[in-house]
């Protein structure tokens, strides 16, 4: 197995892809970013971790269900993207060794049998592997939402690496709803730059930078709450010596948001 890197993708705006008109529109750079990714990685993986900012829990918690159902996690779309299926299977054994890992680095940890997909995952991955036919399984962050926490777990979970599971942190770059649009320009290309340039620190460096993200400038504009940024963390954390590479970048989503996605490794 080769040593694949990990990600931090910033999944856009609800069910998207199922989408036309203007809105859909404001993805056209992200879903050229998220079909290339497969096809950039060493080998194809045979399986895929999904840390997703949707599913919070008091303990880290792994989706355990062979069959995943579906989440419906958004408000005010169309009635057909409540009936959306993204019918990639689970991956029970994947799902076990992500508990062991994580218990054996005295990180509490659960299996979920029931959770079914949000669009932390399915939105990303309906692009990525459009037939569905890569197994998935969700981790949740963990609630309080602690740097060092997650990327605790994400060291935890660095084996897989060599195992052939692609740890993927699904959120956001820039998560405050209540400004988009052109009031979000001049903050978001300030965080991003914040967060770009700490990312590609060196590795000594990084982690520490990381652990004080909300002294970014314009850190809490752009997370009031963090739960899109903390996938970032524990993606961080399994290739936590690895190289940064951003691998979407654009100002203007969303009408004025400056967002990115990164590599590591």
């Amino acid at each position: 197995m080769s040593h694949l890197p990990t990600f931090f993708l910033s999944h856009g705006g609800g069910p998207w892809p199922w989408l036309d008109g203007p809105f859909r529109r404001y993805f056209d750079r992200l879903e050229v970013s998220l079909k290339e990714l497969p096809g950039d990685l060493p080998e194809r993986p045979k399986a895929i971790l999904v840390i997703t900012g949707h599913w919070e829990a008091p303990q880290v918690t792994v989706q355990g269900s062979a069959k995943p159902g579906m989440i419906y996690d958004y408000s005010g779309f169309p009635p057909h993207t409540y009936q959306i299926r993204y019918e990639a299977p689970g991956a029970p054994a994947v799902a076990a060794r992500v508990k062991a890992l994580l218990e054996a680095a005295g990180i509490p940890a659960a299996i979920d049998p029931q959770r079914g997909y949000d669009h932390g995952t399915f939105t990303p991955l309906a692009v990525m592997y459009p037939g569905a036919d890569m197994p998935v399984v969700q981790l949740s962050i963990k609630q309080g939402y602690d740097p060092e926490e997650h990327l605790a777990i994400g060291r935890a979970l660095a084996p897989l690496r060599d195992e052939g599971v692609l740890i993927v942190g699904s959120g956001l770059s820039w998560h405050n709803l209540r400004m988009m649009g052109p009031a979000a320009q001049a903050p978001s290309d300030a965080f991003d730059a914040w967060l770009t340039d700490a990312l590609q620190a060196p590795p000594e460096e990084r982690s520490a930078r990381m652990r004080r993200w909300d002294t970014a400038p314009s850190a809490r504009l752009a997370h009031p709450e963090e739960d899109h940024l903390v996938p970032l963390f524990v993606a961080l954390g399994a290739a936590e010596k690895d190289p940064a590479t951003r691998i979407y970048h654009e100002r203007g989503f969303m009408g004025g948001v400056t967002a990115s996605s990164y590599r590591f490794g």
